[in-house]
């Protein structure tokens, strides 16, 4: 298993707001968490308010403790509210079920961490992960 350097999520930060700002997007917190679920990187924009760490995290933390993208994850909340519920719980609260929250894996297909990005639009807070997770060389899972 490759492991997720700090030297990976800064690429991939980089990257993921490079993309954000082709896509002229809102100010983005950006999130990387390794396969643990432990902090690896986080950079938030000028203009981001302030809560862009707890959401954007939630979203990667979400993904890595099903094992989905977060959109997965969203769609497990609509479908399966009581095992959301659940999982908010054991979780304490931590899971924010919501597009954006994308899984890193390494070549050999591995899940090595998440990265949740928050800020602008769910779809487009999943395309700049998506975008950073790529420039780095590793391949992403939305779900």
């Amino acid at each position: 298993m490759t492991a997720l350097s700090l030297d990976s999520a800064r690429k991939i930060i980089d990257a993921a707001l490079a993309k954000a700002a082709d896509l002229k997007l809102k100010p983005l917190g950006v999130t990387v968490l390794d396969a643990g679920g432990h902090l690896v990187a986080f950079e938030r924009q000028d203009g981001a308010s302030f809560l862009r760490y707890q959401i954007g995290s939630g979203k990667a933390f979400g993904a890595l403790a099903t094992g989905v993208g977060s959109r997965a994850v969203a769609n497990m909340a609509i479908e399966r509210p009581h095992f959301m519920q659940g999982l908010s719980g054991v979780s304490e609260g931590r899971v924010v079920p919501v597009p954006g929250g994308v899984l890193v894996r390494d070549s050999a297909g591995a899940v090595v961490g998440a990265v949740g990005i928050s800020g602008d639009t769910s779809d487009n807070d999943e395309a700049a992960a998506i975008a950073g997770i790529e420039a780095a060389g590793f391949t992403p899972d939305a779900g």
